[in-house]
């Protein structure tokens, strides 16, 4: 059974490419039977199995698919290998383009962009003109806003708030695995880590070094970098 159809009404977005507004075939989550839709460039972008929509004047193009319960809505645009699905939502002026992933309860809006092989998922928020690229991930209740540009290998979980690119660092190369540790500003002010499993605050995660790696090279070399970061991410005393 399928659930929508390409219309002949199109626009040409700037690859060229042909894109089709859709219309429902029948009423499924908040859709309505005869309701028209947003742009595909084919049928395959849009899955015929639940709730999943294209709306407004938002375009899904390329091998991109939109599927699961998700939304792309607005000036929104989806293309490339991306992919939407859970019960994400991408609105706005947003992109989400190459090989990235947006899923979970995840929101991509505003004027902001995940792109590359970046995923967003959990409950996570994108917006304002953040970038989210490269292999980076954000996940949890995390919100990423602003002008802030996550990249690279970055983790960015948790209780995360980064508004700016200040607003979080990470390594590589360090521990007995030489594994990615990302440290970033979190809503009640404090300065989460995420480093392997581990997920917590800064004293949280001297700890758990020192419970870990106990009188290690590694362990002399963590607490170090918890010193650097603690005071990178020390706010200036205000002017008076």
């Amino acid at each position: 059974m399928r659930k929508f159809e390409l219309t002949d009404e199109f626009v040409i977005n700037n690859l060229g490419k042909k894109l089709f507004r859709i219309r429902a075939l029948e009423a499924f989550g908040n859709v309505k039977a005869g309701e028209v839709g947003g742009f595909l460039e084919k049928k395959e972008n849009l899955s015929q199995d639940g709730t999943a929509w294209v709306s407004g004047n938002a375009c899904v193009s390329g091998n991109s698919r939109v599927y699961g319960n998700a939304c792309v809505s607005g000036n929104a645009c989806v293309y490339g290998n991306a992919c939407v699905s859970g019960n994400a939502c991408v609105s706005g002026n947003a992109r989400v383009s190459g090989n990235a992933c947006v899923y979970g309860t995840a929101c991509v809006s505003g004027n902001a962009e995940v792109r590359k092989t970046a995923q967003v998922y959990g409950a996570a928020c994108v917006y304002g003109a953040a970038c989210v690229s490269g292999t980076a991930k954000i996940s949890g209740n995390a919100h990423v806003c602003g002008i802030a540009e996550v990249c690279g290998d970055a983790c960015v979980c948790g209780t995360a708030e980064v508004c700016k690119t200040m607003d979080y660092t990470y390594i590589h190369g360090f521990g007995s695995e030489q594994r990615t540790t990302t440290f970033y500003r979190q809503k009640d002010g404090t300065v989460g880590v995420k480093c392997g499993c581990f997920t917590g605050n800064l004293q949280e995660f001297r700890e758990k070094v020192k419970e870990t790696h106990r009188n290690s090279k590694y362990a002399e070399e963590y607490l170090m970098i918890a010193d650097l970061m603690e005071l990178h991410f020390k706010k200036e005393p205000e002017n008076g």
